[in-house]
């Protein structure tokens, strides 16, 4: 039996939640193309018959504007000392950058194990591929290279076989049919966002956040009351949309995607509400589950 914990590190939009949820088998953790879609640390748990790892997908590591974006650093920093093996994700089809450049000067402070993971080697040719590992392992002495597609399901196996000869420990942390550390109400809560971002654009995705307030567990069905919050009333606006039309298409996908999760069917309630500044005050980060964490 081999177990552990792996932290998958990297800056805004590289796949790692893509990542998380192709090993797992089952969407764990909400994706869309927008950067900083991961605003919490979330476990997405793999199991087979002898191991047991542990993926923590962090959010990712950028130059923030504002108290949330510090302390979504903050976490992606704590998962590195908190992990027995950490993935350097970078997006293979995207030239090297400062941003990478700067999580790898944040990885050399730490000593732990260090896989380099080029992701979305499907938009590359093999030339391009080993150039990329080529250009990497200049910068930095990474115990293993593995290219792969989180998308498209490419070299996960071996990703799998690689990680199983880093894993410290011998008990497992979960049961043999978890998935993830997260509440249904956490995740009830993502989805709702994932589908706001997905439809809206600019400054709406990074100004709001969603908060399950209540459920109700009926015989067949569930009745879900979500809350989505921004930070100024003319976002609220383009949310509700003309005659209500915009928070209507968020809660048919994301009512969709609910009955999927729970087997059954689901009534869904939203209120689009205003929290003025809330990325700037503690009070509300830590209402809405956005935890400080020292380095």
């Amino acid at each position: 039996m081999r177990s552990g914990f792996v932290s998958l590190i990297g800056r805004p939009n590289v796949g790692k939640s893509t990542l998380v949820n192709t090993i797992v088998g089952k969407k764990v953790a909400i994706t869309t193309s927008k950067p900083q879609t991961t605003r919490n640390i979330i476990q997405g748990i793999y199991n087979d018959e002898d191991t047991q790892m542990v993926f923590l997908d962090t959010p990712g590591i950028h130059k923030p504007n504002h108290k949330l974006g510090e302390v979504l650093n903050r976490q992606a920093y704590y998962s590195m000392q908190d992990a027995d093996v950490l993935l350097f994700l970078v997006d293979a089809s995207e030239p090297l950058g400062k941003g990478d450049l700067f999580v790898l000067e944040k990885l050399k402070q730490v000593d732990k194990p260090v896989l380099l993971i080029l992701n979305k080697i499907d938009k590359l040719s093999k030339e391009e591929i080993m150039n990329k590992i080529l250009e990497y392992k200049e910068l930095y002495p990474f115990q293993e290279i593995i290219p792969l597609s989180a998308l498209k399901k490419k070299n996960i196996e071996e990703l799998i076989k690689t990680l199983r000869t880093y894993l410290p420990d011998s008990v497992r942390y979960y049961g043999e049919s978890d998935i993830t550390n997260r509440s249904l109400e956490f995740m009830m809560s993502e989805i709702v966002r994932e589908k706001v971002m997905e439809l809206t654009e600019e400054e709406v995705p990074h100004s709001l956040t969603c908060l399950t307030t209540a459920v109700e567990v009926g015989k067949t069905s569930y009745t879900i009351y979500v809350d989505i919050i921004v930070d100024r009333d003319s976002l609220k606006k383009i949310i509700i949309g003309k005659g209500g039309t915009m928070i209507k298409t968020i809660g048919t996908r994301a009512r969709y995607d609910l009955e999927k999760l729970l087997n059954r069917s689901v009534y869904l309630e939203l209120r689009c509400k205003t929290v003025k500044d809330w990325r700037d005050k503690e009070k509300y980060l830590e209402e809405y589950g956005f935890h400080e964490f020292e380095e």
